[in-house]
């Protein structure tokens, strides 16, 4: 039985028209308008109890079709379904470099040769020099000077340059006949920037060997390096010496002024000239003479091969850490469990927080954590943070464990 729903509606609750139905004749509705039909509209037998959608009042119409409706009812409307996640793709070297790390830091050195002398069979060009140089550290850091000179041949020729240069660890009786000082440039090279060239010329009155780091340099100008120039040849005329790092943030900065034909900025050519005299490159110190003579129409300084200065002597390399002390955070040895309990209070004297790392033959998992707790809440403070001459072992393990976003990290020369 077909219930119906066609009955005469009392006046009250009479249907209002629907927009979205199609009009009937005359025959349909069974009559002249306004008079209710005599007879029920007869149902198909197949069709379905209850109400069609196009018997709904004001619904929508749709087109039929054969196939069953979709079911909306869970579907999220978001960029990203909850379970859905995007791999990034894993870098096959730096996955090499971070187990190595790892496995480095908790003392199996068996395993971290294996790795890299396998790594580099794989890598012998390109970015899977940083592997190369983890395994030479390794052999440095556990004295095995004949692999490690064995290493150098393959070095050399697979990439085309020199190799590392063996040194002693360091070690906690090492003393020097020159200890080297250190400071970093406070603001630009600009000549303007009395207090950061007045800093430097106290430090190299009290220091015979100086390490100036020019690596927080971000603009010079001719004038600035007039001036630093001058302050490195008083000192060679007052037998101290200067030893200049960071050189290649400066040189990036000197070349968008040290243009062939246009007569400017004098004084950036010759330290320019300068930087490839210490450095031993003969080829690009001609080049820049040649240009130089070209440009100002005079004749430029001469090569002297007895000034080269890179690469330096041991002492430069493998420096006392103590002697930074009043100026940096040492870390020394094998550091296991530490949890750097004077580091804040160093931190809230200092700015940039220098943390010397350069005595450091391991650190382990814990201790790199600490440091990145600890760091953190420095970092927010709006303080610089720089980790100093790290090997690039312990540089991979600030890698992995995240330092890397909130400290920068400056590798010692090879």
């Amino acid at each position: 039985m077909v219930f119906s729903f066609f009955k005469k509606q009392p006046p009250e609750k009479k249907m209002v028209a629907r927009p979205a139905a199609s009009p009937r004749s005359m025959d349909d509705k069974g009559g002249t308008p306004g008079v209710p039909p005599e007879d029920k509209p007869r149902v198909s037998a197949a069709a379905p109890v209850g109400l069609a959608r196009a018997d709904v009042p004001f619904a929508t119409p749709v087109a039929r079709t054969d196939t069953q409706p979709l079911d909306l009812s869970e579907f999220l409307f978001s960029e990203t379904a909850p379970d859905f996640q995007v791999e990034a793709e894993v870098d096959p070297i730096d996955a090499e470099a971070e187990e190595a790390a790892m496995l480095y830091a908790n003392g199996q050195d068996g395993a971290v040769r294996l790795l890299l002398e396998n790594a580099t069979r794989a890598y012998r060009s390109g970015p899977g020099e940083r592997l190369w140089l983890m395994l030479f550290d390794l052999f440095r850091l556990t004295g095995q000077k004949a692999a490690f000179e064995a290493l150098g041949l393959e070095y050399a020729e697979s990439f085309e340059k020199s190799p590392p240069g063996w040194r002693e660890a360091v070690g906690g009786t090492q003393v020097q006949a020159k200890v080297p000082g250190t400071v970093f440039f406070k603001g630009d090279l600009t000549g303007d920037n009395d207090a950061g060239f007045e800093a430097v010329r106290q430090a190299v009155e009290r220091n015979p060997l100086l390490r100036l780091d020019l690596s927080r340099v971000r603009k010079l100008d001719a004038a600035g390096c007039e001036r630093l120039l001058a302050l490195m040849q008083q000192a060679r005329r007052g037998r101290r010496e200067i030893e200049l790092l960071g050189r290649d943030y400066i040189t990036a900065l000197l070349d968008n002024r040290v243009v062939p034909g246009r007569p400017e900025d004098r004084a950036c050519w010759l330290l320019k000239l300068e930087f490839c005299q210490l450095r031993g490159q003969l080829d690009a110190f001609e080049d820049v003479a040649i240009n130089y003579a070209v440009t100002f129409e005079i004749s430029p300084p001469s090569w002297e091969a007895g000034r080269v200065t890179e690469p330096g002597p041991e002492p430069l390399v493998a420096a006392v850490a103590d002697a930074w002390a009043p100026e940096a955070y040492v870390v020394k040895g094998d550091v296991k469990a530490s949890r750097f309990g004077d580091l804040l209070a160093y931190a809230a004297a200092n700015d940039p927080v220098l943390i010397d790392c350069s005595a450091v033959t391991r650190m382990d998992f814990l201790s790199a954590g600490a440091l990145l707790n600890l760091l953190t809440t420095v970092k927010r403070q709006g303080r610089q943070v720089i980790f100093r001459h790290p090997n690039y072992l312990l540089a991979e393990l600030f890698r992995v464990v995240g330092l890397k976003a909130v400290a920068e990290v400056v590798l010692a020369r090879n």
